[in-house]
Protein backbone atom coordinates (compact mmCIF):
# COMPACT_ATOMS: atom_id res chain seq x y z
CA UNK A 1 0.00 0.00 0.00
CA UNK A 2 0.49 3.48 -0.53
CA UNK A 3 2.57 5.28 2.77
CA UNK A 4 0.19 8.09 4.49
CA UNK A 5 2.88 10.93 3.53
CA UNK A 6 2.60 9.92 -0.06
CA UNK A 7 -0.06 11.59 -2.07
CA UNK A 8 -3.00 9.43 -3.14
CA UNK A 9 -2.08 8.30 -7.08
CA UNK A 10 -4.29 9.35 -9.84
CA UNK A 11 -6.94 6.85 -10.94
CA UNK A 12 -5.18 4.78 -13.71
CA UNK A 13 -6.72 5.72 -17.48
CA UNK A 14 -8.76 2.66 -18.22
CA UNK A 15 -6.63 1.32 -21.00
CA UNK A 16 -3.76 0.56 -18.49
CA UNK A 17 -4.19 -2.11 -15.42
CA UNK A 18 -6.51 -4.34 -14.98
CA UNK A 19 -5.69 -6.25 -11.93
CA UNK A 20 -7.34 -9.00 -9.31
CA UNK A 21 -6.58 -7.16 -5.40
CA UNK A 22 -7.25 -10.82 -3.87
CA UNK A 23 -4.23 -12.61 -5.34
CA UNK A 24 -2.10 -12.68 -3.29
CA UNK A 25 0.40 -9.79 -2.89
CA UNK A 26 -1.75 -7.95 -5.48
CA UNK A 27 -2.04 -4.56 -3.63
CA UNK A 28 1.11 -4.45 -2.02
CA UNK A 29 3.06 -5.06 -5.45
CA UNK A 30 0.73 -2.66 -7.31
CA UNK A 31 1.03 0.05 -4.32
CA UNK A 32 4.60 -0.21 -5.70
CA UNK A 33 4.31 0.60 -9.13
CA UNK A 34 3.35 3.92 -10.28
CA UNK A 35 0.00 3.84 -12.34
CA UNK A 36 1.33 6.07 -15.19
CA UNK A 37 4.25 3.92 -15.69
CA UNK A 38 2.30 0.97 -15.68
CA UNK A 39 -0.34 2.90 -18.24
CA UNK A 40 2.57 3.87 -19.85
CA UNK A 41 3.67 0.34 -21.01
CA UNK A 42 0.42 0.10 -22.79
CA UNK A 43 2.11 2.67 -25.73
CA UNK A 44 4.75 -0.07 -26.23
CA UNK A 45 4.21 -1.56 -29.69
CA UNK A 46 7.25 -4.51 -29.92
CA UNK A 47 7.64 -5.14 -25.94
CA UNK A 48 5.71 -7.25 -23.42
CA UNK A 49 5.06 -5.72 -20.30
CA UNK A 50 4.48 -7.40 -16.63
CA UNK A 51 4.41 -7.44 -12.90
CA UNK A 52 4.10 -9.98 -11.19
CA UNK A 53 3.79 -11.33 -7.35
CA UNK A 54 7.07 -13.30 -5.46
CA UNK A 55 4.54 -15.97 -5.76
CA UNK A 56 4.61 -15.55 -10.07
CA UNK A 57 0.90 -14.19 -9.84
CA UNK A 58 0.61 -11.44 -13.06
CA UNK A 59 -1.26 -8.65 -11.90
CA UNK A 60 -0.52 -6.19 -14.76
CA UNK A 61 0.39 -7.12 -18.35
CA UNK A 62 0.17 -4.42 -21.30
CA UNK A 63 -1.69 -5.26 -24.63
CA UNK A 64 1.69 -6.44 -26.15
CA UNK A 65 1.77 -9.48 -23.32
CA UNK A 66 -1.74 -10.94 -23.99
CA UNK A 67 -1.27 -11.03 -27.45
CA UNK A 68 1.49 -13.44 -26.90
CA UNK A 69 -0.50 -15.57 -25.32
CA UNK A 70 -3.83 -17.26 -26.16
CA UNK A 71 -6.14 -15.05 -24.01
CA UNK A 72 -8.79 -12.83 -25.15
CA UNK A 73 -8.25 -9.93 -22.46
CA UNK A 74 -6.12 -8.77 -19.63
CA UNK A 75 -8.71 -10.29 -17.63
CA UNK A 76 -7.96 -13.62 -18.59
CA UNK A 77 -4.79 -13.29 -17.59
CA UNK A 78 -4.11 -11.60 -14.04
CA UNK A 79 -4.19 -13.23 -11.63
CA UNK A 80 -2.94 -16.60 -13.45
CA UNK A 81 0.87 -17.63 -13.66
CA UNK A 82 3.19 -18.83 -16.42
CA UNK A 83 2.07 -22.26 -16.50
CA UNK A 84 -1.20 -21.23 -16.88
CA UNK A 85 -0.09 -19.61 -20.06
CA UNK A 86 2.76 -20.49 -21.90
CA UNK A 87 4.11 -23.83 -23.12
CA UNK A 88 5.93 -25.71 -20.25
CA UNK A 89 9.60 -25.50 -21.47
CA UNK A 90 8.39 -21.65 -21.75
CA UNK A 91 6.81 -21.12 -18.28
CA UNK A 92 9.72 -23.05 -16.69
CA UNK A 93 12.27 -21.05 -18.12
CA UNK A 94 10.30 -17.51 -16.82
CA UNK A 95 9.72 -19.26 -13.33
CA UNK A 96 13.41 -19.88 -12.85
CA UNK A 97 14.34 -16.79 -13.38
CA UNK A 98 11.57 -15.06 -11.52
CA UNK A 99 13.20 -17.08 -8.78
CA UNK A 100 16.85 -15.98 -8.89
CA UNK A 101 15.59 -12.18 -9.32
CA UNK A 102 12.87 -12.73 -6.18
CA UNK A 103 15.50 -14.92 -4.30
CA UNK A 104 18.95 -12.35 -4.29
CA UNK A 105 17.16 -9.03 -5.00
CA UNK A 106 19.40 -8.36 -8.15
CA UNK A 107 17.63 -7.80 -11.67
CA UNK A 108 18.06 -9.63 -14.90
CA UNK A 109 19.42 -7.25 -17.48
CA UNK A 110 19.28 -7.85 -21.39
CA UNK A 111 18.97 -11.77 -21.38
CA UNK A 112 18.57 -12.60 -25.13
CA UNK A 113 16.37 -15.35 -25.84
CA UNK A 114 15.10 -17.32 -28.83
CA UNK A 115 11.22 -17.68 -27.91
CA UNK A 116 8.23 -18.94 -29.84
CA UNK A 117 5.73 -16.42 -31.25
CA UNK A 118 2.17 -17.64 -31.69
CA UNK A 119 1.69 -19.92 -34.78
CA UNK A 120 5.38 -21.54 -34.07
CA UNK A 121 7.79 -19.04 -35.22
CA UNK A 122 10.94 -18.54 -32.98
CA UNK A 123 11.48 -14.76 -32.79
CA UNK A 124 14.37 -13.44 -30.77
CA UNK A 125 13.77 -10.80 -27.32
CA UNK A 126 15.62 -9.01 -25.02
CA UNK A 127 14.20 -9.12 -21.73
CA UNK A 128 15.48 -7.53 -18.47
CA UNK A 129 13.74 -8.52 -15.13
CA UNK A 130 13.58 -5.73 -11.93
CA UNK A 131 12.44 -6.76 -8.44
CA UNK A 132 10.26 -4.17 -6.97
CA UNK A 133 10.15 -2.87 -3.16
CA UNK A 134 7.37 -1.22 -0.86
CA UNK A 135 8.22 2.16 0.73
CA UNK A 136 9.38 -0.28 3.62
CA UNK A 137 11.95 -1.49 1.03
CA UNK A 138 10.48 -5.15 1.40
CA UNK A 139 10.26 -6.92 -2.00
CA UNK A 140 7.18 -6.83 -3.13
CA UNK A 141 7.26 -8.89 -6.82
CA UNK A 142 9.01 -7.83 -9.71
CA UNK A 143 8.64 -6.42 -13.66
CA UNK A 144 9.71 -7.49 -16.77
CA UNK A 145 10.08 -6.28 -20.06
CA UNK A 146 10.40 -8.32 -23.43
CA UNK A 147 11.45 -6.17 -26.15
CA UNK A 148 10.99 -8.03 -29.74
CA UNK A 149 14.19 -7.49 -31.85
CA UNK A 150 13.58 -5.79 -35.05
CA UNK A 151 16.17 -4.11 -37.20
CA UNK A 152 15.73 -0.68 -36.09
CA UNK A 153 15.77 2.12 -39.03
CA UNK A 154 19.40 3.84 -39.34
CA UNK A 155 21.08 5.58 -42.27
CA UNK A 156 22.14 4.09 -45.26
CA UNK A 157 26.33 4.36 -44.52
CA UNK A 158 25.32 2.38 -40.86
CA UNK A 159 22.84 0.29 -42.98
CA UNK A 160 25.51 -0.46 -45.48
CA UNK A 161 27.71 -1.26 -42.62
CA UNK A 162 25.39 -3.71 -41.07
CA UNK A 163 24.55 -5.41 -43.43
CA UNK A 164 28.26 -6.25 -44.58
CA UNK A 165 28.72 -7.23 -40.89
CA UNK A 166 25.55 -9.47 -41.08
CA UNK A 167 26.97 -11.64 -44.45
CA UNK A 168 30.59 -11.71 -43.19
CA UNK A 169 29.53 -13.35 -39.95
CA UNK A 170 27.46 -15.91 -41.39
CA UNK A 171 30.16 -16.45 -43.70
CA UNK A 172 32.56 -17.15 -40.91
CA UNK A 173 30.54 -18.54 -38.10
CA UNK A 174 33.47 -21.38 -37.72
CA UNK A 175 35.93 -18.56 -37.04
CA UNK A 176 36.74 -17.02 -33.29
CA UNK A 177 35.07 -13.33 -34.52
CA UNK A 178 36.71 -10.99 -32.16
CA UNK A 179 35.80 -7.66 -31.71
CA UNK A 180 38.92 -6.19 -34.13
CA UNK A 181 37.46 -8.88 -36.61
CA UNK A 182 34.07 -7.71 -36.45
CA UNK A 183 34.97 -4.30 -36.91
CA UNK A 184 36.57 -5.00 -39.82
CA UNK A 185 33.84 -6.88 -41.56
CA UNK A 186 32.14 -3.66 -41.09
CA UNK A 187 34.60 -1.62 -41.89
CA UNK A 188 34.58 0.36 -39.07
CA UNK A 189 36.32 1.41 -35.77
CA UNK A 190 35.67 -0.56 -32.49
CA UNK A 191 34.08 1.37 -31.20
CA UNK A 192 31.85 2.64 -33.84
CA UNK A 193 31.18 -0.90 -33.95
CA UNK A 194 29.49 -1.38 -30.67
CA UNK A 195 27.28 2.09 -31.53
CA UNK A 196 25.84 0.35 -34.89
CA UNK A 197 24.97 -2.38 -34.08
CA UNK A 198 22.92 -1.37 -30.90
CA UNK A 199 21.57 1.01 -32.90
CA UNK A 200 20.57 -1.35 -35.75
CA UNK A 201 20.24 -4.57 -33.98
CA UNK A 202 19.32 -3.23 -29.87
CA UNK A 203 22.37 -5.80 -29.28
CA UNK A 204 26.13 -6.32 -28.14
CA UNK A 205 28.75 -7.40 -31.19
CA UNK A 206 28.85 -10.75 -29.01
CA UNK A 207 25.10 -11.18 -28.89
CA UNK A 208 24.85 -10.83 -32.77
CA UNK A 209 27.50 -13.38 -33.18
CA UNK A 210 25.47 -15.53 -30.67
CA UNK A 211 22.09 -14.66 -32.54
CA UNK A 212 23.50 -15.66 -35.79
CA UNK A 213 24.67 -19.03 -34.71
CA UNK A 214 21.77 -19.84 -32.77
CA UNK A 215 19.89 -18.87 -35.84
CA UNK A 216 22.19 -21.28 -38.05
CA UNK A 217 21.53 -24.35 -35.50
CA UNK A 218 17.69 -23.14 -35.61
CA UNK A 219 17.53 -23.66 -39.17
CA UNK A 220 20.10 -27.44 -39.15
CA UNK A 221 17.49 -28.69 -36.46
CA UNK A 222 14.28 -27.84 -38.10
CA UNK A 223 15.34 -28.68 -41.77
CA UNK A 224 18.12 -31.44 -41.83
CA UNK A 225 18.80 -34.74 -40.05
CA UNK A 226 22.59 -33.42 -38.98
CA UNK A 227 23.50 -35.38 -36.17
CA UNK A 228 23.36 -32.58 -32.97
CA UNK A 229 27.60 -32.81 -33.09
CA UNK A 230 27.37 -31.62 -36.34
CA UNK A 231 25.02 -28.89 -36.13
CA UNK A 232 27.31 -27.49 -33.03
CA UNK A 233 30.66 -27.57 -35.23
CA UNK A 234 28.20 -26.38 -38.62
CA UNK A 235 26.94 -23.06 -36.49
CA UNK A 236 30.69 -22.15 -34.62
CA UNK A 237 30.11 -24.00 -31.45
CA UNK A 238 33.28 -25.09 -30.24
CA UNK A 239 31.54 -28.44 -29.01
CA UNK A 240 28.52 -30.28 -28.60
CA UNK A 241 28.08 -29.95 -24.94
CA UNK A 242 29.25 -25.66 -25.19
CA UNK A 243 26.33 -25.88 -27.86
CA UNK A 244 23.44 -27.71 -25.82
CA UNK A 245 24.45 -24.89 -22.80
CA UNK A 246 24.43 -21.94 -24.54
CA UNK A 247 21.26 -23.00 -26.89
CA UNK A 248 19.34 -24.68 -23.94
CA UNK A 249 19.97 -21.00 -22.16
CA UNK A 250 18.67 -19.07 -24.67
CA UNK A 251 15.52 -21.47 -25.60
CA UNK A 252 14.46 -22.86 -22.80
CA UNK A 253 14.78 -26.39 -24.75
CA UNK A 254 17.72 -28.85 -25.34
CA UNK A 255 18.37 -28.88 -29.07
CA UNK A 256 16.83 -32.37 -29.51
CA UNK A 257 13.77 -31.65 -27.58
CA UNK A 258 13.89 -28.70 -30.40
CA UNK A 259 14.71 -30.57 -33.24
CA UNK A 260 11.21 -32.38 -32.10
CA UNK A 261 8.55 -30.07 -31.24
CA UNK A 262 9.58 -27.96 -34.53
CA UNK A 263 8.69 -31.09 -36.20
CA UNK A 264 5.13 -31.50 -34.91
Amino acid sequence: MYDNAEPTPPPLPAAGLVTDASADGAERLLGALSPVMIALMDQLAQTMFCAKTPSGRYVAVNRVFVGRTNAKSRRDVVGRTAADLFVPELAERYAHQDAEVIRTGDPLRNELELIRRLGGTPGWFLTSKLPVRDVRGELVGLVSVSQDLHESDADDATMDSMTRLAAGIDAHLGSPLTTAELARLAGCSPDSLTRRVRRVFSLTPRQLVLRARVDRATELLTSTDLPIVDVASDSGFYDQPSFTRTFARLTGETPASFRRHSRR
